[in-house]
């Protein structure tokens, strides 16, 4: 069966390939660059499983194809749950890893290590040309460190460290990464939906 998986984000794919690959051996995995090129919408959903959805839903209008897409992010305790839904734009610019981590950074400047705690959330949608849909949520809860460790990952990974562990996320290899994490959580979760699936 083929599925798209509804990202353009490199990095991100090459995590979900993996892990969908590992729990769903008999699905092929196409990204937006293997069907006919359409324009995404803006993320306006004001929820991780509504912006997950809303691009799982234009996959399925655009292709006809099963749709996974997932949203996620890093929601920082004393910051109220922020940055959330707005973590890859958070400096104002999307995608812009280091300058997001630099305000995030700045922002907690004054922050006791007690009181930095934070979780990774994703939520993870499927929909099917039927109209079915359906969302899973994972989420790694831990700390934040004043300084970047590791060059591994993207995003937050240099700054988050999980609760049980001594290493960033960044400082993970690859499979020890997704075995804990949020990503890893709703993705195995979803792809023993998709083996399922006629």
């Amino acid at each position: 069966m083929k599925v798209l998986l509804a990202s353009r984000n490199a990095k991100k794919l090459v995590e979900l390939r993996r892990v969908l690959a590992g729990a769903a051996p008999a699905v092929t995995l196409l990204g937006l660059d293997d069907v006919p090129a359409y324009d995404e919408l803006p993320e306006t959903g004001l929820t991780f499983a509504d912006n997950a959805l809303l691009k799982a839903r234009e996959g399925v209008r655009h292709t006809g194809l099963p749709t996974v897409a997932d949203d996620s992010g890093l929601a920082v305790d004393v910051l109220g749950g922020s940055p959330g839904i707005f973590s890859a734009r958070w400096s104002g610019r999307h995608g812009a890893d280091d300058a997001n981590l630099d305000l995030l950074l700045a922002q907690l400047g004054d922050v006791a290590d007690p009181h930095r705690g934070a979780a990774f959330v994703c939520a993870a949608a499927c929909v099917l040309p039927s109209g079915a849909e359906r969302v899973w949520h994972g989420e790694l809860r831990g700390r934040l460190l004043p300084a970047r460790r590791g060059t591994g990952g993207f995003g937050y990974d240099p700054i988050f460290v999980a609760d049980g562990q001594t290493a960033t996320n960044a400082e993970l290899d690859p499979a020890a990464k997704d075995a804990i994490s949020h990503r890893g959580i709703a993705f195995r979760a979803l792809a023993t939906h998709l083996s399922t699936l006629p």
